[in-house]
């Protein structure tokens, strides 16, 4: 196993991504809060570059008893990855596609040492 030098901690801000290369196999590495995350830049859904795309928190409709919307809010403790081709959803800390869990990215291990933040590959 080897591993491959992503950044410094401070030059990730939160939910700020760095997309590293080592031959064929591209990762993109996230920042939430101070935990960092990494998954192949790869949707299962159709091959797309899932890593490049959108980063948000999670939408969710607010609705009533008699289930009339009233506009939405952002979950704050469920951010996703958006897919930029066809905006299939996978949140950034499990990997996991909200509406089907079993479909997920490929993801690796983080370490951060000595202010830097590593990938293992």
């Amino acid at each position: 196993m080897s591993e491959l030098y992503v950044a410094k901690v401070e030059e990730l801000a939160d939910h700020e991504r760095r997309i590293v290369v080592e031959g064929d196999l591209e990762i993109g590495v996230f920042r939430v809060g101070d935990g960092f995350f990494a998954w192949e830049n790869n949707c299962p859904h159709a091959g797309g570059p899932v890593c490049q795309g959108r980063v948000m928190n999670r939408v969710n409709e607010v609705l009533d008893d008699e289930k009339r919307a009233h506009g939405y809010e952002f979950v704050e403790d469920d951010v996703h990855i958006i897919c930029p081709w066809h905006g299939y959803e996978f949140n950034i800390r499990s990997g996991a596609h909200p509406g089907e869990p079993n479909t997920q990215l490929r993801g690796f291990p983080v370490e951060v040492r000595g202010g830097a933040v590593y990938v293992r590959i």
